[in-house]
């Protein structure tokens, strides 16, 4: 037959390509989103459920709820909507198998590995019951096991919000093999319904083994209802102590010994991920149910599958069940009771076991599908219809005080977002009021988590672009303005974050304007050149560095008096900044007085005076036209120091003490 979803577009968007898994609710679909250009699965009510109005509205409104859910080990939901009459939610499409496929071909896992997934499970369960989610439908099929070695919870498909009640049938109730004691009674569900679940699959995973085994779904639960599972070291001694308390701490067939979240669970995992040899607060008594006047037996499975005979009718059951038990009585009435001599005590004992086994096998299935019928046909009875009152801008302790909620309606947090409203304010609520309603008493509520804040992060040293990235999601979350200011600094390199403002660690709100103070490197302050033409050099030189301008010179020839600047590479009046290199050139007078073919060059003594400021020695450098002619140390308690110096005409004498222009004169070396 063929499918006649294949091929087809639902709300021009999502195009079905083939079908790639069948559950109790639905069918699954690979697709492919045209307005994204991804491939996701596409899950479609199938079509005896989406005939019932009320199941599609509960599927529709459940499926936003599980959308809201965000969590790296639960399968996203991107969409829910209805296309021609099509129920449908969209969800991210999972690159692996089930947990069930990967135990199948591995067997009995290793208690580590199972350990690393039953972590990834319950923090998976914990984002969703923080949410007010509960799956009831744990069991391996709807684990995904991806390559990378995580895991994933899927198929939200017969989840209910927290506390509200079943109206879904016995099909809806999960795979019996995996359902809580509670479940099976019809009873309320909660997180620790999930709870229990989690525990039968790390019970599989680490013994390769269910921990109730039968013949028909009844006798299963029937056993998940009276009896104890075999403890997993039993199976496999290898399995450390801790791991098979926390493993039937979880399975605890009463509820209130159970850990009462997942959080609870997580943290006696932890602790013994960390030191497998932890002791824990565990007590094996506490595990096992309260022994009445009749202590629980285990129920051997064959017998409850004779009771049960394999029929899935809840009547049906009921009459098999009766048939059994008279049929048993009977034979072991003509078989064991001797008529004539009823006094056989050891025929009576064993006759009267066999029949007190029967009578008790039957009594308990017959309760157990008393409790599955009702679950069943609860939603089918009538009750008053409610209106849906206001609650919207009030808290949730507020709205459930109010005289028309009260005692009526169950108000439940599924979402919480920031906002300016007082924390706790209910913002919207679904349904919305004044709703007729006669069942699913529930109000699904956002509420304000006040005004988002955070803390300033440090971005010192980043780069401008690395400091807005680092602020990426501040800017989304609070609606950040970022702004930049430019500031030079000796110690920050250029470009690079000096400090912000607000500074690091300062609260951080909505709509906050945030400064990154950016380096421009070394101090650059503005000056404007000065003419430093004609001035004799050491003149020239002492303006420029008052200036903050560093000093190199150049000696040429020319007509210009020795000694005296006649170019500059910065022309005056121009900008530069402190810190900058100009050089002078710097004349050395006319060539013809230099050159040895108009005159013979002269020889002459010239005393200097020594500086008299506390040195011993200084170093001496004197030059004439700019070329070196002594060299050397000289002793400073001498007053004075004569040098031979040497040149033609007018020349410029310049004498340096410790790099330092001391003094400049004028020789006549034609004298």
């Amino acid at each position: 037959m063929v499918d006649p979803y294949i091929g087809k577009m639902l709300d021009n968007r999502y195009e079905i390509l083939e079908r790639i898994g069948t559950g109790g609710m639905a069918v699954v679909y690979k697709a492919k989103c045209h307005r994204l250009n991804r491939l996701v699965a596409v899950k479609i009510l199938k079509s005896d459920l989406a005939q019932n109005e009320e199941f599609r509205r509960r599927f529709h409104a459940e499926s936003k709820a599980v959308a809201m859910l965000s969590h790296p080990n639960i399968v996203s939901v991107y969409d829910v909507s209805q296309s021609d009459d099509v129920e449908y939610i969209v969800m991210e499409l999972i690159d692996g198998i089930t947990l069930k496929q990967y135990m199948e071909k591995r067997g009995r896992l290793d208690w580590r590995e199972s350990l690393h997934f039953t972590t990834q499970i319950m923090r998976g369960l914990s984002h969703a019951h923080s949410r007010g989610i509960v799956h009831r439908d744990i069991k391996p099929q709807n684990i995904m096991v991806l390559r990378d070695g995580s895991v994933k919870v899927a198929d939200f498909g017969i989840a209910c919000l927290e506390n509200s009640a079943q109206t879904l049938t016995q099909e809806a109730l999960g795979s019996v093999h995996y359902i809580s004691p509670e479940q099976a009674r019809g009873d309320r569900t909660d997180a620790r319904s999930d709870i229990y679940s989690a525990g039968v699959v790390l019970y599989e995973m680490l013994t390769n083994r269910l921990p109730f085994e039968g013949d028909s779904a009844v006798s299963v639960a029937i056993q998940h209802l009276s009896s104890i599972p075999l403890a997993p070291r039993e199976i496999d001694p290898n399995i450390p102590e801790p791991l098979e308390l926390i493993c039937m701490k979880a399975m605890a067939p009463d509820r209130d010994r159970r850990y009462d979240s997942a959080e609870a669970m997580i943290a006696d995992l932890d602790a013994f991920r960390k030191n497998p040899g932890v002791e824990l607060d565990i007590d094996p008594k506490d595990l096992h149910p309260e022994e009445t006047d009749e202590p629980t037996r285990l129920i051997h499975t064959g017998a409850v599958a004779a009771a049960t005979a394999q029929h899935h009718s809840s009547r049906e059951l009921q009459r098999e069940s009766s048939r059994d038990y008279d049929r048993g009585y009977d034979r072991n009435y003509d078989r064991d009771y001797d008529r004539e001599n009823p006094r056989k005590p050891a025929q009576q004992i064993s006759s009267g076991k066999r029949t007190a086994m029967i009578v008790g096998v039957v009594v308990v299935a017959l309760v157990a599908i008393f409790f599955l019928a009702r679950a069943v046909f609860s939603s089918m009875e009538a009750g008053e219809t409610y209106t849906v009152p206001r609650v919207v801008g009030y808290t949730v302790d507020e709205a459930r005080k109010l005289p028309e909620v009260a005692g009526i309606f169950e108000i439940t947090e599924t979402k919480s977002v920031y906002d300016n409203s007082a924390v706790g304010t209910i913002l919207e609520q679904d349904p919305p009021e004044n709703m007729p309603k006669k069942s699913n008493l529930i109000i699904n509520v956002t509420v304000s988590a006040g005004v988002k804040t955070d803390n300033m992060p440090d971005l010192t040293g980043k780069t401008a672009q690395e400091a807005k990235i680092a602020l990426k999601n501040l800017i989304r979350d609070l609606d950040l303005k970022v702004e930049t200011k430019d500031e030079s600094n000796d110690d920050v390199t250029t470009n690079c974050v000096i400090r912000t403002e607000p500074e690091v660690n300062a609260p951080l709100k909505k709509g906050d304007t945030v400064t990154l103070i950016i380096s421009t490197g070394p101090n650059k302050t503005p000056v404007t050149v000065i003419s430093f033409l004609s001035l004799p050099i050491d003149k020239a030189k002492e303006q420029a560095t008052a200036m903050g301008l560093k000093v190199t010179q150049k000696d040429v020839e020319s007509g210009e008096a020795a000694g005296t600047v006649i170019d500059q590479d910065i022309p005056a009046n121009s900008k530069a900044y402190v810190g900058d290199t100009i050089t002078l050139s710097v004349s050395k007078g006319p060539a013809d007085t230099q050159s040895p073919g108009n005159g013979a060059v002269v020889t002459k003594p010239a005393t200097f005076s020594l500086p008299q400021d506390g040195r011993e020695t200084v170093h001496m450098v004197v030059l004439v036209n700019g070329v070196s002619n002594y060299e050397g140390n000289v002793n400073c308690s001498d007053g004075s120091a004569t040098v031979d110096v040497s040149g033609t005409g007018i020349g410029s004498v310049q004498v340096y003490y410790d790099g330092v222009l001391f003094e400049t004169r004028q020789v006549d070396f034609n004298a």
